[in-house]
């Protein structure tokens, strides 16, 4: 079923979800997980994700065309980033992530560089990982490689 992909695109967790339709958390692992849901269960579930019910029966088709981007990209660019994302499958998010906590500690141990020349030489180096990371991203956006799943916003 296609409920996990709807949750999460809506910014949803399991919990809130089994709240906000009535449901019981299990019973919301269960259908994620590919169990048949009761017609109650998914009108319930329609009514909250504002979707059909035809919508939530849909069998998971995922067609990404991010695969053909990250397909034909060079191995030693695939290494790269699987390498530095710790996933065969980089995400924008966690990049974006490690960019902002390099800087921060970064930034952080170069001001306790003023008592420790050893915390400069961590901060120098968390602040060189930054920019790193930084262009690992931006070539990332460039070559349009990111398995992220699409942000779609409620209408209001």
């Amino acid at each position: 079923m296609i409920l996990k992909q709807i949750r999460l695109s809506r910014n949803f967790s399991q919990e809130q979800l089994a709240q906000m339709s009535g449901l019981n958390v299990r019973t919301i692992q269960r259908i994620e997980s590919g169990h048949k849901a009761s017609v109650e269960s998914l009108k319930c579930l329609a009514a909250v994700l504002e979707v059909e019910i035809s919508t939530l029966e849909q069998e998971e088709l995922v067609i990404d065309k991010n695969t053909d981007n990250w397909e034909r990209l060079p191995l030693w660019l695939k290494c790269c980033f699987s390498l530095n994302f710790l996933a065969a499958r980089p995400a924008r998010r966690a990049a974006s992530r490690i960019v902002l906590t390099s800087h921060v500690s970064g930034f952080l141990f170069c001001l306790l560089g003023l008592w420790s020349e050893a915390a400069l030489a961590g901060g120098l180096i968390m602040l060189s990982n930054a920019y790193l990371f930084h262009l690992l991203t931006w070539q990332g956006d460039k070559l349009g490689i990111w398995y992220d799943a699409p942000e779609t916003h409620p209408q209001v």
